[in-house]
């Protein structure tokens, strides 16, 4: 009898939910013996094939979810459904807000030991009276505007009320800084992947990022320690969007403050070009967010890889490889799809050749 414990990863479609799978399957493979399994669920599946995990394909609202979760005795819950831009549709709703709810009640009475949520330090929200550094006990008071943030603030509510009914269930909630990366589809990193990034004039708040590799592997320690809570996750060192922008190599394109609300009022989340260009609430480019780390370290014990400048430069360093290099990848990936292409059709033709032999076998 197996004793790996069953991890079940929501969103495995979307890119964190794909990126983590693939985290914990190598991780797995590594060691001389395997302690976790990974079910992948969605109601699409993901656009690339990962080796070493089992995919179903449904919905968190599906009725039979309470069943799934009993019979593949799943332990943990890595909940990374929501993306990290929520477009605003009639189902969106449903989606994430009331897919979450069910979720969690279908993990209540299978028996889930641990539920993981990814969330966000924006569900803290950008204001002047923010104290210098907002602890995990501040108030929610994140954008109501923004669909990501609002939404993730009604989860997060949700979440505290869910605690008290299932104290025996051990519940996670990892609140990320801005996540940087190259692979990542944040809000910051698309803003620094603009050669021009807007910056409020006669403002110039303090930010905190965080290396999209990191986030994996603070993903990845809670899923291997029972460390219930909620946590501020950060690199080490805060920095002024000034700087930021500096570190990156980007301009710096000054606005004067009104206009940016302005446009955001006219135009809303409504229109795409704008959210390219202005991928980022306002307010956050107004005020100060910035997280107490203090749990970070002392209570959960983890430690970022990358400093916060480090993760910048290093955001920097790949943005330059894939603008100076992108034939060479694309090769390289042309290449790596057509050699998986021949072995599986080789492998197919032999299971063919197998069952011809057979039958003129048994003839």
């Amino acid at each position: 009898m197996s004793n790996r414990k069953v991890v079940m990863v929501t969103g495995i479609a979307n890119s964190w939910g794909h990126a983590f799978a693939q985290k914990m399957i190598s991780e797995e493979n590594n060691l001389d013996q395997q302690k976790y399994s990974v079910i992948g669920l969605d109601s699409i599946p993901p656009e690339e094939e990962i080796r070493g995990f089992d995919f179903i394909q449904a919905d968190l609202r599906n009725s039979h979810l309470v069943e799934l979760i009993r019979t593949e005795k799943v332990d943990i819950v890595c909940h990374l459904t929501f993306p990290d831009s929520i477009q605003s549709t009639s189902s969106s709703f449903d989606i994430n807000i009331l897919g979450t709810m069910k979720l969690f009640g279908a993990c209540a009475e299978a028996g889930v030991q641990k539920i993981i949520l990814k969330s966000s330090m924006a569900v803290y929200g950008a204001r002047p009276d923010n104290p210098s550094f907002i602890s995990e006990q501040n108030s929610l008071n994140g954008s109501r505007t923004n669909q990501y943030t609002r939404y993730l603030v009604e989860v997060e509510t949700f979440c505290n009320s869910f605690k008290k009914q299932v104290p025996e269930m051990t519940i996670t909630v990892l609140r990320f800084a801005n996540i940087i990366g190259t692979k990542a589809d944040t809000p910051i990193s698309r803003l620094l992947k603009e050669e021009l990034v807007p910056k409020l004039m006669g403002f110039d708040p303090r930010m905190q990022v965080i290396h999209e590799n990191d986030v994996l592997d603070a993903l990845l320690y809670v899923t291997k320690n029972d460390m219930p809570g909620i946590f501020n996750i950060a690199a080490e060192g805060v920095l002024p969007i000034s700087k930021i922008i500096a570190l990156t190599g980007k301009i710096p394109l000054p606005i004067f403050h009104p206009f940016a609300y302005w446009g955001k009022r006219f135009f809303g989340n409504a229109n795409n070009q704008l959210l390219k260009y202005w991928p980022i609430e306002p307010d956050y480019l107004r005020y100060s967010w910035v997280g107490d780390l203090a749990k970070m370290r002392q209570e959960l014990g983890f430690v970022p890889k990358f400093t916060a400048e480090e993760a910048l430069r290093e955001f920097t360093r790949e943005q330059q490889l894939r603008r100076f290099t992108p034939e060479t990848l694309d090769l390289e990936y042309d290449e790596t799809s057509l050699k998986n292409t021949i072995e599986k059709r080789s492998k197919g033709k032999e299971v063919d050749l197998s069952r011809v032999d057979l039958q003129a076998e048994e003839n």
